[in-house]
């Protein structure tokens, strides 16, 4: 009796479907993308052939930045942002298909004798577990192969001890991570970790540029289980306003589509699906403060916002916010939205000190809450007014600056300071 061929499940058929694609160009997996600059003609016809992308999160990254791309395949975006970032900036790419990695590491001499410099590392993981390297772990099981259910569970511990002792991507060291159209490829079950993972590895700070395929709803269980589909960036897509909450959920804040395809790459049973672009954020870390000493601004247009942490802001009026969340004014999609009061600044605190302090007690903490600004212009006119109260109370020498560690308090100059004397500060 014939028996139906099994379907194979999500997983098995993205790795046989990309190792394919990377053999032999793949049109179906294509979603028409138009990449921002000129980066494209410095890189290899093959790697820009079969690559298989729906957007291009390069527009935000930055010069010197470290990047992260997850799902990197044949190199494309990699190589792109390896130009993007420059000789002192650092790309790593990570996928899981050998085959893929093959493609890209073929062309890494190419590229860095093409560019002038080599800044660009591809890495065997999987996205949705970025601290296991699994070079290294082929070759602990090359030398101790898995035979019977004992070996195997010696395999898990395996596993745990470089997940430790040598994470793939280490924890808070990426300034940004992209990817091009790959989440959608990973296992339902597996997706809060790779929400997590995302949110480990970036910096506090730091943000995540991701393309991907989305659907208007919910994709239905049958269309889930086709494996064609699913490879093909279809099935596996995020229903839009679940990709949103996906990141809110990991603890990002400031997520903004920054992009999103108006006519639909492709309909199937009435479901559409299209290319989206989202940026989010990772707030600086909570341990600085979370009394409630800086203050924002809403601009409108509307009469009232809630942000995810469910501060309320009113347009025209100031909100008393935390350090930490005034880190959700910091992406460039929210400035416009949103202005940091002059009055909520640490430098214009500064500023305030000169008010009703003695001037010993002004310098000592002048000293000490300069080094945290973040405008070194508003720091040097506040401690010129320091000097000049100094000078008009006691006529006393004051600080000078440390060279490299911010300034410092009792450590009296060569020469006695005007207000009108030119400071020398450094960060």
């Amino acid at each position: 009796m014939s028996q139906t061929p099994r379907t194979p499940d999500s997983e098995t058929a993205v790795f046989q479907r990309y190792a394919a694609a990377s053999r032999a160009v793949e049109s179906a997996l294509c979603c028409p993308v138009q990449y921002a600059g000129d980066h494209l003609s410095k890189i290899p016809a093959e790697i820009l052939e079969k690559d298989y992308g729906c957007g291009d999160p390069s527009p935000y990254v930055n010069r010197g930045e470290t990047v992260l791309d997850l799902g990197s395949g044949g190199g494309k975006l990699c190589y792109i942002l390896a130009q993007v970032v420059g000789a002192e900036g650092h790309v790593i790419g990570v996928d899981a298909n050998p085959d893929m990695l093959a493609l890209a590491r073929r062309y890494q001499v190419h590229m860095a004798e093409t560019l002038g410099y080599a800044n660009v590392d591809f890495r065997y993981g999987m996205i949705q577990d970025l601290r296991l390297d699994l070079e290294q772990l082929h070759q602990r099981l090359a030398a101790a192969p898995v035979a019977t259910a004992a070996d195997w569970v010696r395999g898990r511990s395996l596993e745990e001890e470089l997940r430790q002792s040598h994470p793939l991507v280490a924890d808070n060291s990426v300034d940004c991570v992209v990817s091009n159209c790959v989440l959608n490829l990973v296992r339902t079950q597996d997706r809060e970790q790779l929400f997590a993972e995302i949110f480990r590895v970036l910096k506090p700070g730091g943000r995540a540029a991701i393309s991907d395929i989305v659907c208007d709803a919910d994709v239905p269980e049958h269309l889930q289980r086709d494996g064609e589909l699913w490879s093909g960036c279809l099935s596996g897509a995020f229903r839009e306003d679940r990709f949103v909450a996906a990141f809110k959920a990991a603890g990002f804040h400031g997520m903004t589509i920054v992009k999103r395809q108006t006519e639909p790459w492709q309909t199937i049973e009435g479901l559409e699906f299209r290319s989206l672009t989202l940026v989010a954020w990772k707030g600086t870390d909570p341990v600085r403060s979370e009394s409630k000493e800086e203050a924002v601004i809403y601009r409108g247009p509307f009469e009232e916002v809630r942000d995810e942490a469910g501060t309320i802001y009113r347009r025209g009026s100031r909100t008393s916010v935390s350090p930490t969340t005034l880190g959700a004014s910091e992406p460039p999609s929210l400035r416009r939205h949103v202005r940091v009061s002059r009055q909520g600044r640490r430098s214009d605190r500064i500023r305030c000190l000169l008010r009703g302090a003695r001037p010993r007690q002004l310098l000592a903490r002048t000293w000490e809450r300069a080094a945290g600004c973040r405008s070194s212009k508003r720091v040097i006119a506040a401690i010129r007014r320091a000097a000049a109260v100094e000078e008009h109370h006691a006529g006393r020498t004051i600080a000078k600056a440390a060279p490299q560690a911010g300034l410092c308090a009792g450590e009296r100059p060569a020469k006695r300071i005007s207000p009108g004397w030119p400071l020398m500060l450094s960060w």
